[in-house]
C-alpha cells in the first residue's frame, strides 16, 4: 500500500474530529446538507460513496465473473454468517447487555428501542462500503460483486420477515424505496458506469491504458470515503456531544458483535481453505452493516429521536475505525493465513 493508505486510520482519525468540530460549528449548512435526500437517502453522501466504489467497479472484469461459480466456498460462507448467524447475535446481545448488564443505568422502554436499532443493523449487510474494505485487503474485485449482488437480493427477500421476526412486530414497514434507491446508487449505477469505462477504454485491447487510468482515479475512493466520515460525523455532531454516555453503552454490544462476527466469518473461511483474496471480502461483509439503510428504517419506525435512531447512528460511528482496525488484521495476517490454509490438506 502507499503512504496514504498505510496511514488511513490516521486520516479517518482525524476526519471524525473534523466531522465533529464541523458539525458542532455550523449545524445549520449541515442541517441543508441533511435535508437533501430523496426515499430517506441522503444524495450528498450517495455521490460520495459513488465517488468512493467507482474507480472499483472499474476494475472489474466481467469475463472473470463467470467463473466464481468454480469457488462456492467464499459465497456460502457470507450467505451462512449474514443470514443464518448475525442477526440472532446481534439480538442476543443487545437483550443481554440491555435488559441484564445495563438494567438498572436504562429504562426498559429505552432499552428496547437500542435492541431494536442493533437488530435493525445486524439484519442489513454491507451494500457500498465493502468495495472499499475489499480494495484495502486486496480482495478479488469480481468475487466481491457477486457477493454483494447476492446478499443484496436475499435483502430485498428476507429484510422485513426476519426483522418482524426479531423485533417482534408483524406490520413493520420497510421503506422499499429506500432499499431499492440504495441498491440502484450504491451498486447498480456505478457499476454500468464502471463497464462503459473498461470497454471504452479497453477496446483495443490496450489494457495499459486501463491501468494508467485505473492508477489516475484509485485516489479519489480515498478521498470519497475520507469526506463521507466527515459528512456522517458532522450530521451526527449534536448526538455524539449530547449524549456520550448512552453512546458508549451502545457501542460495547456493538463492538463485541462486530469484532465476534468477523472472527467467526475468518476462521470459518480458514478452516474451509477459502483463498485470501475471497475470504477477506467474504468477511469484511459479514462484519459491516448497510447503514444507511438501518438509520432510514430505524427513523420511519420508531421515529428521529428514538433510541432505535440513536442505536443505528452509533453503528455508523463505530463501522469505520472498526473495520479499518479489521483491514490492518487481515493484511498483516496474509501470509500466515495462506500458509495455513496450504498445509491443512
Amino acid at each position: 500500500m502507499g503512504l496514504f493508505e498505510r496511514y488511513l486510520s490516521v486520516w479517518v482519525g482525524l476526519a471524525i474530529v473534523v466531522g465533529v468540530l464541523l458539525g458542532n460549528q455550523l449545524p445549520e449548512q449541515f442541517a441543508l446538507i441533511a435535508s437533501l435526500e430523496y426515499a430517506k437517502v441522503n444524495l450528498v453522501i450517495a455521490l460520495l460513496i459513488w465517488v468512493m466504489i467507482y474507480p472499483m467497479m472499474v476494475q472489474i472484469d466481467f469475463t472473470a465473473v463467470k467463473n466464481v461459480g468454480k469457488r462456492p466456498k467464499g459465497l456460502l460462507l457470507t450467505l451462512v454468517i449474514n443470514w443464518l448467524i448475525k442477526p440472532f447475535t446481534m439480538a442476543f446481545l443487545g437483550w443481554l447487555f440491555f435488559k441484564v448488564f445495563f438494567a438498572t443505568w436504562v429504562d426498559p422502554q429505552t432499552a428496547s428501542e437500542y435492541i431494536a436499532g442493533m437488530i435493525l443493523l445486524g439484519v442489513a449487510p454491507c451494500t457500498a462500503m465493502v468495495f472499499v474494505w475489499s480494495q484495502l485487503t486486496k480482495g478479488d474485485p469480481n468475487y466481491t460483486l457477486v457477493q454483494v449482488s447476492v446478499n443484496d437480493l436475499i435483502m430485498v427477500v428476507a429484510f422485513a420477515p426476519i426483522c418482524a421476526f426479531l423485533l417482534g412486530v408483524s406490520d413493520i414497514q420497510v421503506p422499499w424505496e429506500t432499499l431499492l434507491l440504495s441498491v440502484l446508487l450504491y451498486v447498480v449505477l456505478p457499476l454500468i458506469a464502471g463497464v462503459l469505462t473498461r470497454q471504452l477504454l479497453n477496446r483495443h485491447g490496450d489494457s495499459q491504458r486501463l491501468n494508467a487510468f485505473v492508477g489516475q482515479i484509485k485516489p479519489w475512493s480515498m478521498m470519497g470515503l475520507l469526506a463521507t466520515v466527515v459528512l456522517l460525523f458532522g450530521l451526527q455532531a449534536e448526538t455524539i456531544l449530547a449524549q456520550p454516555q448512552n453512546i458508549v453503552l451502545i457501542a460495547i454490544p456493538l463492538l463485541i458483535q462486530t469484532y465476534g462476527i468477523f472472527f467467526i466469518a475468518y476462521f470459518a473461511a480458514q478452516k474451509l481453505k477459502v483463498e485470501h483474496a475471497v475470504a477477506a471480502p467474504a468477511c469484511m461483509i459479514a462484519t459491516s452493516n448497510f447503514f444507511e439503510l438501518a438509520v432510514a428504517v430505524a427513523i420511519s419506525l420508531f421515529g428521529l429521536h428514538s433510541g432505535a435512531a440513536l442505536a443505528t447512528v452509533v453503528g455508523v460511528l463505530v463501522e469505520v475505525p472498526v473495520m479499518l482496525s479489521l483491514v490492518a488484521f487481515v493484511n498483516w495476517r496474509r501470509s500466515r493465513y495462506q500458509h495455513t490454509i496450504a498445509n491443512n490438506g
